[in-house]
């Protein structure tokens, strides 16, 4: 069953950013994972939550997005994330098709 890494993101550098994200981008599809929304447009259509870029990621399944997650390729993004940017990151189960 599939999973999902969701993300909503407050660039603080963009350079930083940058640098984040690319190595972020390689470690996910090291790991099996691939964006389905990297960034966009968000329109609010009900609520108070007014998020920042919103980056969604599929992993193969829980296990394996945790694996990415805890990699050391992953790590390396992590040596710049927190001058790159801030966020709320959750991890949630999909639903079998």
């Amino acid at each position: 069953m599939p999973a999902y890494v969701i993300s909503d993101v407050t660039v603080r550098n963009e350079a930083a950013f940058q640098t984040y994200r690319s190595r972020a981008a390689a470690s996910i599809a090291q790991y099996g994972g691939r964006y389905l929304v990297r960034g966009g447009e968000v329109d609010i259509l009900e609520g108070e939550w007014h998020p920042g870029p919103l980056i969604v990621v599929e992993f193969p399944d829980i296990e394996q997005a945790r694996r990415w997650y805890a990699s050391v390729e992953y790590a390396a993004a992590l040596d710049v994330r927190d001058a790159a940017l801030s966020r709320h990151l959750i991890l949630i189960d999909g639903m079998a098709p």
